[in-house]
This record gives C-alpha cells, structure tokens and sequence, in this order.
C-alpha cells in the first residue's frame, strides 16, 4: 500500500539575514540621531518603541534565536521599515534557501571587483562600527570638521561618500573635491588654487562664478577667498554646506599652497565660534599620511576637529564580507586569510571576490608564490613596488631595513609617514614593523634576489 505523501511542514520562525540586520541598524541610528539628541538605546527604550520584550529584542538582534515574522514585522515597523523576504530566512529549510532570500536581487548576486570606492548601493560595504555613527553624528554639528586618515585602499572616501550621503538625505548641499582633479594651472600659485576651489565650489552648488567681484589684489588672495564664500556661498544658501576634500595628501609637494590652504580651513572652522553664517560650514578632509610639513600649531586643520583613523577589518568583519558573497565561512578560513594579509580591506576584499567567482580556493591563494603570473596580489604588488621606486630612491632602501630585520625598525619621520600612507607599515611611536605577511614575503624575496641593484 502506497503510503500518503507527507504534508509539508509549517514554517515556523524565522531569523535576520545578514542585509536584513543591516537595514534595521542603519534604520536604528538614524533614529538615534533624529529623535534622541544621536544617542544610543537602551533596551528599555527600544521596547517602549517597539513594543517588543527587551528578551525578545535580544534574540533578534543576536540572529542566534528563532522569532515570529510578526514580530520582525512590528520591530521593522518601529522604524518605519517595511519587511521584505530578503531581510529574513527559515533556519529549518537547507542552506541554499536563506542564500538565495539574501541575494534574490539578480544585480546583487554580481561580485564586484574591489577596485576603487565602494558605490552607495553595493552590499559589499562593511561598516567599522562606531566609525561611521561617530561620523554621522559629527556632521550635524555646526562648523565640523572632520579628518579622516588611512593608508591608501582603506575605505576613506568610501566613507566620505557616506558621510556626504548622510548630509544629502538631510537635506544639505554637498560637495565632493578630489585634489587629483587639480591641473598644474590652478598649482602654479596659491592665488590661482584658491580661486579654482572657489569656481569648482559654486559650480557645484550651481551658482554663477563671481570672482571678479570679490577677489582683490590688496586684500591677498586668502581675505578674498574667506569673503567669497562667507558673503556669496554661504550667503545664498538657506542650508548647511558639506564640502569633502579628498586626496588632500596631494597639496603637500606644493608647501606654499598647503601652508596657506591648510590655514584657511582651520581658519574657517574657527570662525562658526564668531559668526553664525560659518555655522553653516562643514568640512571632511581625507588623507593617506601624517601631515610632515612644518605647519604652525595654531594654524594647522590637523589637530583640531573630529578625527577619524581607518581600522583593518576584524575577524567578523571578514567573515561578514565573505557571507554578503555567500561564502559563509568558519573562523578557521577567516583566520587564515588574516595570518596572510592580516586585515586590510582591499586585501581581504580582492581575495573573496576571486573565491566567489569560483576562479580560485582560499588554500591555492595561500599556496601560490607571489611572483607568481597566477597571484591575485601580482598587479598590487607590482604597483606598490612601483610606489617606492619612483615615489624616492631612498624609501625602497629604507623599507629593505624594515622587511630584513626580525625587530621594529627606527626611521626617519618622513619616509616612515610616506611607507604608512602606502600601506606597508605600521608605526609604533617612530618604530616600523611590516604591515601584513604577504608584503613581508613578496619584499623579503624581492631583496633578497636584487639586493646589488637598490
């Protein structure tokens, strides 16, 4: 006798994914910013909110323990979110099933190949909690300033980007200036820079150039520059202005310029005590290295302001990133991973987007020589060699002192910030240690074979 098909099993309890957890996050922060002076929660608080228990809360937030979609639903709601399937899987159902709620947009299931900043609406960005609630925060605040300093391929103007979003959907003007954008015309001298800056900014903000009226010979180039965005920009917008300034790095070949400029921003950062129009101002600016110029104290923007350090990702970050690409791995290759390039993002990054492309497995990463035509790294480290040959001839000497020697190294101030602001190094006080095995391996053999030739 045939037996009766077996009926399908109720569903029952559901947890978030990993997107789902993110969006309530996100949504929970802004919150926190809106409608509690940019302070945290309690749980105490949050159940008043929710309605929820502060037991129940617990569970959803760990993502350990089962909940009702009800109640998701009436935690989302809370903060006028709606719940939709990809914010939540069924632990009953086989593995595939949850991958497939998490990545059921067919754009999000393209990996993206980490060159560059990360784009507003890509999964793939990972947040370095409180970094950027600290951020969001500090740009509400009238007159900021904010510093954000990491080596190269660290995130910085990912975030920026976010920070300026963040000021966008607040309804401020926005303006992104990347330094790279600036001809050697506008370098030639700091009256040509300012100018340039001041033409780019109103651009931007889509109003009319009028140098001509403000800029005056007697008054020099910095009153004229000052008065034109206090009496002009500043004058014509009812709302905050956000302006980021990135690869600002770049000024420090130009001393006049930078000694000038830097002034300025520090100068106008100060002014929101003054005036309140300067109130309006706010600043981001984003740098690779310390700043070695011998600028005055008083005058510098680098030690005043909010300042933010980039951090490698950590263990969970890592293993974050590798589940927003359905690999969903363990500590044990997580680990691993770090033991090679410990936990810098652009590093961790390029090795998950090759393993979720199926073009490679973490062990032949890990096995395959790094002068090697079929290393991941090859072009990175081609490029970072490049770096120091060309950036100056003594830095690749000094680096060969770092790499050979088995205890930290002391440097001269200089080339230690220009070898941190590439990323192969960490500072401990004026002392060098590499940053990550993988530079320490590909260097220590580079040395080794040409060590006649540096």
């Amino acid at each position: 006798m045939q037996r009766p098909q077996e009926k399908q099993r109720r569903k029952r309890g559901v947890i978030l994914t990993v997107q789902g957890l993110e969006k309530l996050q996100q949504a929970k922060e802004k919150s926190e910013f809106e409608e509690n002076a940019g302070n945290r929660y309690t749980l105490e608080t949050l159940s008043e909110k929710t309605g929820l228990a502060v037991d129940t809360l617990m569970k959803i937030l760990k993502c350990e323990e089962k909940v009702d979609k009800q109640t998701l639903k009436c935690c989302f709601r809370a903060f006028k979110l709606i719940l939709e399937t990809k914010d939540y899987f069924y632990p009953e159902l086989p593995l595939e099933f949850p991958q497939m709620v998490f990545w059921n947009n067919a754009e999000s299931q393209e990996p993206e190949l980490p060159e560059g900043a990360i784009s507003l609406s890509s999964p793939f960005y990972i947040e370095r909690s409180p970094i950027e609630t600290d951020s969001y925060k500090a740009i509400t605040q009238p007159g900021s300033l904010i510093r954000i300093k990491a080596p190269k391929r660290m995130g910085k103007t990912s975030l920026m980007m976010r920070i300026l979003n963040y000021a966008d959907q607040k309804g401020y003007h926005t303006v992104s200036l990347n330094l790279q954008l600036a001809q050697k015309e506008a370098l030639q001298n700091i009256d040509t820079f300012l100018q340039w800056f001041c033409a780019y900014i109103s651009a931007e903000m889509k109003l009319s150039q009028r140098l001509n009226e403000y800029w005056d010979d007697l008054c020099g180039s910095n009153i004229s520059c000052k008065l034109y965005l206090e009496q002009y920009l500043l004058a014509n917008t009812e709302h905050p202005l956000v302006i980021g300034l990135d690869d600002i790095d770049r000024l420090f070949l130009y001393p006049e310029i930078a000694d000038n400029f830097f002034a300025l921003l520090r100068v106008w950062h100060e002014e929101a005590r003054n005036k309140a129009i300067w109130q309006k101002l706010r600043l981001i600016v984003v740098h690779s290295t310390e700043v070695y110029l011998p600028l005055n104290l008083n005058q510098s923007p680098f030690n005043v302001g909010v300042p933010i350090s980039l951090t490698e990702f950590t263990l969970s970050q890592i293993k974050d990133l590798a589940n927003r690409y359905q690999l969903f791995w363990s500590n044990y290759e997580c680990d691993n991973l770090m033991k090679l390039v410990a936990g810098n993002p652009y590093l961790v990054h390029l090795a998950i987007y090759y393993i979720s492309c199926k073009k490679i497995s973490l062990e032949q990463i890990l096995a395959t020589p790094l002068h090697s035509e079929h290393s991941i790294y090859k072009e990175h480290l081609l490029r970072q060699l490049y770096c120091l040959q060309q950036t100056n001839p003594d830095l690749l000497k000094n680096f060969a002192r770092v790499v050979m020697s088995e205890h930290p190294i002391e440097l001269d101030i200089v080339k230690a910030f220009k070898l941190q602001s590439l990323g192969l190094i960490h500072l401990y006080n004026t002392k060098a240690t590499v940053s990550c095995h993988l530079y320490q391996q590909y260097f220590q053999d580079y040395y080794e074979r040409f060590s006649q030739a540096i």
